[in-house]
């Protein structure tokens, strides 16, 4: 191979890596977004669950249908703020039919807790649209604990 040939076949080369670096970088910033947008969705998820847990939690240890929604609702509110999630609108759905079971009988009460929070406070600011978080957790009232009747 001449010198010539080498130097023209050189100089057909020159800017490739140029091209390639400016396909590939969007690509892999744009892939960078979507693994810590999936991080943020999976993390706030998990604050939905603590929610639900502490919210049966508390609902389990109340006397009364009324006292179990209320502390679940405010267990709900006082655990999401705690963690920083803002939702839009809250439903706490509160099922008591385990405080009405018979003492010496194990009863349950569960709760479902779903939470609308805004992308844009979840992901990057301005994204627009809303999710859904919702999240359900079960907890044993304690089968010798005296009971009220509703």
């Amino acid at each position: 191979m001449t010198r010539m040939t080498r130097r023209l076949r050189l100089r057909g080369d020159r800017g490739s890596e140029s091209v390639q670096a400016a396909i590939v970088t969007p690509l892999l910033i744009a892939f960078l977004c979507l693994a810590i947008a999936a991080g943020r969705l999976a993390v706030s998820g998990g604050k939905a669950d603590a929610a639900a847990e502490a919210a049966a939690r508390a609902a389990s240890l109340e006397r009364t249908q009324l006292g179990a929604e209320s502390a679940a609702a405010d267990a709900v509110t006082r655990s999401l703020e705690d963690q920083g999630v803002r939702c839009s609108s809250t439903d706490v759905d509160v099922d008591t039919s385990g405080l009405a079971v018979p003492v010496g009988q194990v009863g349950y009460v569960t709760v479902t807790v779903r939470c609308t929070v805004d992308l844009s406070d979840l992901l990057l600011p301005g994204t627009p649209g809303t999710t859904t978080l919702t999240s359900s957790f079960t907890s044993v009232v304690d089968a010798f604990r005296a009971r009220q009747d509703a």
